[in-house]
């Protein structure tokens, strides 16, 4: 007998499957290169941004924030943000996102306020030099119930960041980074959150695959289950030690390192299929490398401008990413 409770993560399923039916060429139709922007995550400097062109780069992510050398969202004038628009511009520079930490639920009042201010402050830098979205975290206060935090967290942003975001036409995206103050982190927290902020055009996915990868969750199938929310990728890749795994598991004697970021192409990460299932939908946002592997200088670049060891990191993404994303 059919199972009259069909699950969301079934109908998802289906949507999706309908999705990727519907996006496949019909028969005699022409093919279509597929040409995403590829770009990388930094601090913004001239220097910086001429590094990106000259390796051949379309797309930057931009970090920003209090104190954030570069974009620093509590002194920066508009006579400076104009300078920075019209250096960009000059340089034909797309920028896909800005890349702000905060605590939009911090349980202290005097925190939660400064770190509302400074975003808000974020969400009119974005819409001034003309970038669509911002790179965050949902927000998280441990001493509630999770449940609780999704209620908090859709009466913060209403109130205090949607104007804002419908004034200066940008969207709010959640990065799935387990290490920050944030619960949109998992296929639980993703379903959750959405449902409670129903159809609303200001939030949607920053998706990154590494961190859904070391909470042992499959980075794939989720993109493929939220894979029309997401605006904007970071390209970020996980290694798990599984010789470390396997004889001490993921809470290991004397804290044994059991995983690592690398660049892309270096961990665990199975890109070809990562980029079918966004190319089986027709995303053509942009992907950013984001470098965070101690092999190519992660630990070692106090910038602002991109260290040698840094630059090679960068350098050595692209060469294996090019096989997948033409620029």
């Amino acid at each position: 007998m059919p199972n009259g409770n069909i699950s969301r993560r079934a109908l998802l399923g289906s949507a999706t499957a309908a999705a990727f039916l519907a996006a496949l060429p019909k028969a005699g139709a022409r093919p279509k290169e597929w040409k995403p922007r590829l770009g990388i995550l930094g601090k913004y400097t001239e220097a910086n941004v001429d590094f990106a062109l000259q390796e051949g780069f379309n797309n930057m992510i931009l970090s920003a924030g209090a104190g954030v050398q570069g974009l620093d969202t509590t002194k920066l004038t508009d006579e400076e943000i104009g300078r920075v628009k019209n250096h960009l511009s000059s340089k034909a520079m797309h920028v896909s996102a800005l890349q702000v930490s905060g605590n939009h639920i911090a349980a202290d009042p005097a925190d939660r306020e400064r770190e509302n201010s400074n975003f808000v402050k974020t969400i009119e830098l974005a819409g001034k030099l003309g970038v669509p979205y911002i790179g965050t975290q949902s927000g998280k206060d441990a001493s509630k119930t999770f449940a609780a935090q999704v209620d908090e967290i859709v009466r913060v942003y209403h109130e205090k960041y949607f104007a804002a975001c419908e004034e200066y036409k940008v969207r709010i995206l959640w990065e799935p980074w387990q290490g920050g103050p944030n619960i949109a982190t998992s296929p639980v927290g993703f379903e959750a959150l959405f449902n409670a902020f129903k159809d609303s055009p200001y939030v949607g996915l920053q998706y990154d695959p590494s961190h859904l990868l070391w909470q042992m969750m499959d980075p794939i199938q989720t993109a493929k289950d939220f894979v029309d929310k997401i605006y904007d990728v970071h390209l970020k890749d996980t290694q798990i030690h599984w010789d470390i795994v396997r004889r001490g598991g993921i809470v290991p004697v004397d804290q044994a390192r059991w995983w690592q970021f690398r660049i892309p192409g270096m961990g665990s990460i199975n890109w070809p299929e990562f980029f079918g299932v966004l190319q089986s939908v027709g995303y053509e946002g942009a992907m950013s490398i984001e470098h965070e592997d101690d092999l190519y200088g992660a630990l070692d670049n106090p910038g602002p401008d991109f260290s040698e060891p840094y630059k090679v990191g960068f350098r050595m993404a692209k060469r294996y990413l090019n096989q997948y994303v033409p620029v």
